[in-house]
């Protein structure tokens, strides 16, 4: 969903136009609302580097990274920089494991169909639409359909029973991709819903993935001579949301780890978002990609690890909300209450925002004031502390004893506290501990400072009042 307007909101009931929790994904929303001045606290520009590894495998070799960070931390946004930056060179494909995949069934065969299927429906488009203008050979489009004409067990009826139906109503030499584009289409429909196979055929399609890796290799060959003839271009895919909360591990694990290979063997450029805690874990020497090639976007600070003020990390985080909306729209201090209580968080921010600006317009004010903002907090604050607790639909099994002797030791500075653990990881997952830069160190959510106050495990001073926190 694209953003409706690329102008700051200038009052109260504008403020959901442009506080939109959605990527930036257009060279005119960059333009309007991206602040650089965000990578001065996470360890400089990673889309820079990025930018760099793709110059320089540009016409010689191919470019494969990781690219990851925390939730809210604005990866898309910083893959949607990428896709402009290098617009002069690449052609990007971008698809999600929620949105194109089944993201609780996939496997590396629908990884591979995937890529197969948006490369051949984006070579067909028009050059001013990010395509060629032309399709692949009439050799590889048979090579696609005879795969499938010799594996119809692959996927569900549908599928077998595109292979009987002719083209459409093209011309005679288009007949054969008018077959494969209805056959792409029904394989798409099969790989978003694959939770319905049954045991033998995933563990057919397994055995078939290297007939078709060969395969995939003579398409990405093919398309990607076609666009350097045409544009002079190369393909770029971009995987995202293989880090998102809800896709079981194992299958992250057997698509990352036990089928490395396929990610070896494709011939493309490629960058792929990937969860951090596999990252950091003992399994990581087996991933794909090289550790230069892993790439780290990490959260914005807006304390320091002695819980004194981060100015820098509060002005730059001002800096992208003031962009998107007027700060004559706060009260004197609203506006600095909640960049605090985002804890440097952008998805937490507008979160944050968007509900003062809903309860300030609710009651018919035009500014956001201070009692605006503390319902806003108290809010989130809840939404956090319920995070904190046990759920049975959690992916492991942490008690909050354990969550809280670690949030005190973290925030105490305990050097040992900063060597993750299952506990550290199921609260970074939460977003009740953030990761910084510079030497690396993780701090504890303000939010959650709050309440581990409230609970008394951490002291207040004097005056109620608790250092790292919103009050």
């Amino acid at each position: 969903m694209q953003n409706l307007r690329n102008t700051p909101a200038l009052s109260l009931q504008e403020v959901y136009l442009t506080l939109r929790s959605e990527p930036l994904t257009t060279e005119a929303e960059l333009a309007a609302f991206y602040r650089a001045e965000m990578n001065a606290v996470r360890g400089g520009d990673k889309v820079q580097r990025l930018a760099r590894g793709l110059n320089q495998a540009h016409g010689i070799t191919y470019f494969k990274a990781f690219f990851m960070g925390h939730q809210g931390v604005g990866k898309s946004t910083e893959l949607s920089r990428l896709t402009v930056q290098m617009a002069n060179k690449f052609r990007v494909v971008r698809f999600s494991a929620i949105d194109n995949l089944d993201p609780n069934n996939f496997r590396s065969l629908d990884l591979v169909l995937t890529m197969m299927i948006d490369i051949t429906e984006r070579i067909k488009q028009p050059v001013a639409a990010g395509g060629a203008g032309r399709t692949p050979s009439a050799a590889r489009l048979q090579e696609i359909w005879d795969w499938f004409a010799a594996e119809k067990e692959v996927y569900a009826y549908e599928v077998s029973r595109a292979l009987t139906v002719e083209g459409g109503g093209g011309a005679k030499e288009d007949s054969l991709w008018h077959k494969v584009s209805n056959l792409f289409l029904q394989v798409k429909g099969s790989i978003k819903f694959a939770g319905s196979r049954k045991k033998e055929t995933i563990e057919y399609q397994i055995s078939r993935l290297p007939s078709l890796l060969r395969i995939a290799n003579h398409l990405l060959d093919d398309c990607n001579e076609i666009l350097k003839e045409t544009t002079g271009h190369e393909w770029l895919f971009v995987g995202e949301d293989f880090d998102k909360p809800g896709i079981p591990k194992d299958l992250i694990e057997d698509l990352f780890i036990n089928r490395a290979n396929v990610f070896r063997e494709l011939r493309c450029h490629m960058i792929f978002t990937l969860p951090l805690n596999l990252f950091y874990s003992g399994k990581a020497t087996n991933l794909p990609f090289t550790l230069d090639r892993s790439f780290v976007l990490p959260d914005t600070p807006v304390f320091n690890q002695d819980h004194t003020a981060n100015s820098v990390g509060r002005k730059a985080v001002e800096d992208v909300l003031t962009a998107r909306m007027s700060p004559d729209l706060f009260e004197q201090g609203q506006m600095e209450c909640l960049i605090i209580a985002s804890g440097g968080n952008l998805r937490d921010l507008f979160s944050l925002v968007n509900y003062a600006a809903d309860t300030a317009e609710l009651r018919g004010a035009s500014k956001i004031d201070a009692s605006d903002a503390e319902s806003a907090v108290v809010n989130l604050r809840s939404s956090y502390q319920r995070r904190l607790g046990q759920s049975p639909y959690d992916m492991d099994d942490v008690k909050y004893d354990d969550k809280a002797q670690k949030l005190l030791t973290i925030y105490s500075g305990d050097e040992t506290a900063q060597i993750a653990d299952a506990v550290m990881y199921s609260l970074l997952a939460a977003k009740a501990v953030q990761e910084f830069n510079g030497k690396r160190w993780f701090g504890v959510h303000p939010l959650v400072v709050d309440i581990l106050a409230d609970q008394k495990v951490i002291a207040r001073s004097n005056a109620g009042d608790v250092p790292g926190g919103t009050k």
